[in-house]
């Protein structure tokens, strides 16, 4: 039987790790604590965030739209005990600025490029085209580690369950954009009954969205259908690139049931897609709890008041409901390792009602990470 890494050693020694689930999980503040883990090791490290809390972005020093990966501040850098050529950066992905760089490395000419950028239909794109957002996300995922200025990146994936679908096929990075439907946009070129039939769907264009507006979305379809064949070949090499052996798919999930649904789809999904699953991460759970014991009457004296009394009773009772919530969790902590399967961990992060947007907390799980 395979035995599973542990997350120091998935940290240590891989080169990519791609952190999924659902939104709401902790899944960006994991991906983060899973950097500092590995920049505290003496690597040069990258996360790239989706959409960190105000409070985590500004422990990061990422602020919106930047235009490269921003350093840890050199304070925070301190604290963590990072040294040496061992480094964290960030960068808080923006889906059109990716978008942006990959048109001007596909597109042919300078005047094709300004056609596309300016164009009304692209700049609306990544909310019309079905798995854009996540396709940029794994395009600048490629992209860094190909230029090898890091030997870690995290990636922390959009909250979404499609956040995988574009790696399904070839050529079907945008179900929008496939097919016989996307055919009748383009200019038609050839005999009489082809020209006619242009003519017909760009009179239906212009009569729902007026002239300029349908000859804005003709052109966009024009200029922009020979990228969508070179970015379908991306696509191809990106699930090859994901597939290596230095690459980890970390899950996470919280005890919630909707997110432990999402995160055995995740699982699914990579399996089907043949990507390197690498196990679970349980985050804001109670099953590291099993050393609290309950407030015992002991603790009072003989001749404390009643009022002190009714207190402990309450605490006791709260107590009893963590414990609980503690059976409950290692339970899931259970079940999730055995779905996890051979050669593949399931640990758990502790609940933290503070939240984990500051320094010091990630600090604490990203010493909690590594000595799973």
């Amino acid at each position: 039987m395979t035995q599973a890494p542990s997350i120091e050693k998935i940290v240590r020694e891989q080169r990519v790790i791609v952190c999924c689930g659902a939104g709401g999980v902790g899944k960006t503040t994991t991906a983060a604590a899973l950097a500092l883990a590995a920049a505290r090791m003496g690597r040069r490290v990258l996360v790239l965030t989706i959409d960190p809390s105000r409070r985590l972005a500004e422990t990061l020093g990422v602020s919106r739209n930047p235009r490269e990966p921003v350093p840890l501040p050199s304070d925070r850098k301190a604290m963590a005990e990072i040294t040496g050529s061992a480094s964290l950066e960030a960068w808080m992905l923006d889906a059109k600025l990716v978008s942006d760089e990959a048109v001007r490395r596909l597109v042919k000419t300078e005047e094709e490029v300004k056609k596309v950028l300016e164009n009304r239909v692209y700049q609306h794109v990544t909310s019309m085209v079905a798995g854009m957002h996540e396709y940029t996300a794994m395009e600048a995922l490629h992209g860094f580690v190909a230029e090898g200025r890091y030997d870690l990146v995290v990636l922390d994936t959009p909250p979404s369950r499609h956040a995988l679908d574009f790696l399904e096929a070839p050529g079907r990075l945008s179900r929008f954009l496939d097919g016989k439907i996307f055919k009748l946009f383009l200019p038609r070129e050839g005999g009489i009954i082809h020209r006619a039939a242009s003519k017909i769907v760009a009179r239906v264009l212009a009569g729902v969205f007026g002239e300029e507006f349908a000859g804005e979305l003709t052109l966009f379809f024009s200029v922009f259908s020979p990228i969508f064949s070179a970015l379908n070949r991306d696509v191809s090499q990106m699930r090859q690139f994901l597939s290596r052996s230095d690459v980890a798919f970390l899950l996470v999930t919280s005890p919630a049931a909707p997110a432990l649904t999402e995160v055995h789809f995740f699982q699914r999904k990579t399996r089907e897609l043949g990507l390197p699953f690498r196990g679970f991460i349980l985050n804001r759970s109670h099953a590291r709890d099993e050393d609290k014991v309950l407030p015992d009457e002991k603790l009072l004296p003989a001749d404390c008041s009643a009022e002190a009394r009714s207190g402990l009773a309450k605490l006791r009772s709260l107590a009893r409901t963590e414990q609980m919530l503690g059976e409950r969790d290692r339970l899931l902590l259970e079940d999730l390792a055995s779905r996890a399967g051979p050669g593949a961990l399931a640990v758990a992060l502790p609940s933290l009602p503070q939240g984990a947007d500051d320094m010091r907390t990630l600090l604490t799980i990203a010493n909690v990470l590594v000595r799973s």
